[in-house]
């Protein structure tokens, strides 16, 4: 009865990637929707990490990524450009806002760009507008 934990065969593969595709591009949309809120966006910008003189270009670039991303990769639309921006995202956030602690204390942003990096290489599964604008494309 339970004998489909012990076999090594995917299950559902296809479709249980795609739904943790649909949600991370949620979660990414949630934290990048924050562009649209100055005084939040203005608290950002007096990091240590950010004080200078591209602090708001800086802050404003990594919100829109993660917004960018988020939707590419809800959507299915663009999928690996829309990982590698999360790539590229996420990795600034884990090594160099997060000065790369990512074994303990800021594994969120690290997950995320792991993310990335799977939806880099599988692209987006089902459920998807790729699979339906380039369905007959070969590249």
């Amino acid at each position: 009865m339970m004998k489909f934990l012990w076999i090594s065969t995917p299950l559902w593969q296809d479709k249980g990637l795609a739904l943790v595709r649909i949600v991370l591009g949620l979660l990414l949309i949630y934290h990048g929707q924050e562009v649209f809120q100055t005084k939040l966006m203005a608290s950002y910008t007096t990091w240590d990490q950010f004080k200078g003189t591209y602090a708001f270009w800086m802050v404003y670039a990594g919100k829109s990524a993660e917004l960018i991303s988020g939707i590419l990769l809800f959507l299915g639309l663009f999928t690996r450009l829309g990982a590698l921006i999360c790539i590229g995202t996420f990795a600034y956030i884990t090594f160099f806002v997060g000065q790369g602690r990512f074994w303990y204390e800021d594994q969120h942003p690290f997950m995320f760009m792991l993310f990335g990096v799977l939806y880099f290489f599988t692209g987006p599964c089902a459920w998807s507008l790729d699979a339906l604008i380039f369905k007959n494309s070969r590249f």
